[in-house]
């Protein structure tokens, strides 16, 4: 199964919410500057449906962003129907943003739920973690996502957009299937991702549409919506 890593000095992810009015603007506009993404769908080559299940303790160190707790998250995340899932780390430090994730069949996310750690397994590492800090599968979030890119000065910029966002607890590692609590209702979230300054491309989207940024966790805004 492919595994990567991924450390990037000076990244940056600028989000925004949006009213779905402006998003609808932000993606007319998106997909007169920018390309699709790659992996995306419909009828402009750019949409998919996104599940993430993200881990917490038991007293919620992630959520409440407490000592290292606040600066690495945990998640399995699941594109459309698809019949694999990745499992991912993203650990933010001054100035440095690192990713990992692996690729793993739906069946083999069993081995997750068990203490009992199998080291030849490529999904080793992300279980080992989820054990050595007491992680637990708390939140599903579900939401139908807009993916734009664009290599500007050698770099891969981003552009999304997600809405229709539900978010049910999850108590075990598995996907479920009925809909989840809505939240942000009529809002969408932004967001804008590069490295270094910000593009020209981006700044001219953000000036032209004067959009103020502001915090947006899908897994703190989604837990809250039911708890």
């Amino acid at each position: 199964m492919p595994h990567s890593r991924d450390i990037r000095t000076h990244a940056s992810e600028i989000k925004f919410v949006v009213s779905t009015e402006l998003a609808a603007r932000i993606r007319q506009w998106a997909r007169t500057h920018l390309d699709p993404d790659p992996h995306g769908s419909g009828r402009f080559g750019d949409e998919y449906q996104t599940t993430s299940i993200y881990f917490d303790t038991g007293g919620l160190d992630v959520f409440h962003r407490r000592g290292s707790f606040g600066r690495s998250k945990y998640r399995i995340r699941r594109y459309g129907t698809a019949q694999v899932a990745f499992l991912e780390r993203k650990m933010r430090q001054p100035s440095v943003l690192a990713k990992r994730r692996t690729l793993a069949s739906l069946t083999a996310l069993d081995r997750l739920g068990t203490a009992e750690l199998d080291g030849a397994w490529e999904g080793h590492w992300f279980h080992r973690r989820l054990v050595a800090r007491g992680l637990q599968p708390v939140c599903q979030v579900t939401y139908q996502r807009v993916a734009r890119v664009l290599v500007h000065g050698g770099e891969t910029i981003r552009l999304t957009l997600d809405a229709n966002l539900e978010a049910q607890p999850s108590k075990r590692i598995g996907f479920a299937h009925p809909a989840g609590v809505p939240f942000l209702h009529d809002r969408v979230i932004l967001e804008l991702k590069f490295r270094g300054v910000v593009p020209a491309t981006f700044r001219r989207l953000v000036e032209e549409l004067m959009l103020n940024p502001e915090p947006a966790s899908k897994y703190r805004m989604g837990l809250a919506a039911y708890a």
